[in-house]
């Protein structure tokens, strides 16, 4: 999962870095899994879900993409907020290409604006991709596609449902035809130079946001304290612990007699397994870190 800078160029061949830039709860997350046809990105119903630039790669003949999923982009007003759509903008500036995510079935026009006003102030070629288009109707589209089309000189927009994978390829072709001429980044087959560690992490914290009420997501940070491999590689040991800002929100994630841990548990390692392709034994932890989300030492010891 290294970059490999050693290849010779490819007269014919097309790679290059797609920041996948929207609002939060545009699709992002849902599109890099599904044009990769594996989970590395973890999604929910809740924003800001996704907090960290994820990097799944992507090879079609000819071409290479290397997609960065990032953190909704938003007018951000808490620190941990800003130091998520930081993460996101930041990205635009290693990017050969943007591509742009809108949700057509509910829009955020702040935070599309927003965006839109970053773009402005780049050269960087972008791509848009209107969203969800199975849960609207074709003259909504239709007046989405003119609104975007007047409002930035994308070089392409592409209606499409990430959930369904309606019109994907097109994406993709639209994508590689502006993206330069290069060799390969990554070997042939690579999909992530994220380690399976931290990976592991991430779906431990998504369940948290799927499992939890709406006090609790928000608050939580998940470190991997140990991460050994046994039996030739069969089996995975896991410890983790799961961070909270208050002792209400602790007793939330643990539940009843430990009920709702137990199910976070186990809809985690059952989503590891998965991934690692071996039995998991995982061993979950809740601690109290009062306010981490507004201190700035405690967001870098958590990765943030």
């Amino acid at each position: 999962m290294t970059p490999d800078n050693v290849l010779e160029p490819h007269r014919d061949f097309k790679s290059g870095l797609v920041a996948i830039v929207g609002a939060p709860n545009a699709g992002k997350s849902t599109l890099l899994n599904r044009l990769l046809g594996q989970k590395i990105s973890i999604t929910s119903k809740k924003p800001q879900t996704t907090r960290n630039r994820i990097l799944g790669v992507m090879d079609r003949p000819g071409a290479q993409l290397i997609f960065l999923d990032t953190p909704g982009v938003h007018r951000a007003g808490k620190p941990l907020n800003v130091r998520i759509v930081d993460v996101a903008l930041s990205t635009l500036a290693d990017a050969d290409l943007v591509l742009v995510m809108m949700d057509a079935a509910a829009p955020d026009s702040d935070a599309e604006n927003y965006l839109i006003e970053k773009l402005a102030a780049r050269a960087t070629p972008a791509v848009l991709a209107l969203n969800k288009i199975d849960l609207i109707h074709k003259p909504q589209l239709l007046a989405l596609i003119e609104r975007w089309s007047r409002a930035h000189n994308f070089t392409a927009v592409v209606p499409v449902s990430a959930v369904k994978g309606t019109q994907l390829d097109g994406l993709v072709d639209a994508m590689i035809q502006v993206l330069p001429q290069g060799p390969p980044l990554f070997p042939p087959g690579s999909l992530t130079d994220l380690p399976e560690r931290f990976i592991a992490g991430e779906m431990i914290r998504e369940k948290v946001f799927r499992l939890t009420g709406e006090e609790v997501p928000y608050a939580v940070a998940v470190t991997i304290d140990a991460f050994k491999e046994e039996k030739g590689g069969r089996l995975v040991k896991i410890h983790a612990t799961i961070h909270v800002e208050r002792n209400s929100q602790k007793g939330i994630v643990i539940g009843k007699g430990g009920a709702k841990l137990k199910q976070i548990g186990e809809a985690a390692r059952r989503e590891i397994e998965r991934m690692l392709g071996c039995r998991v034994f995982l061993k979950l932890f809740v601690r109290v870190q009062k306010n981490w989300s507004r201190d700035s030492k405690a967001m870098a010891r958590f990765g943030y």
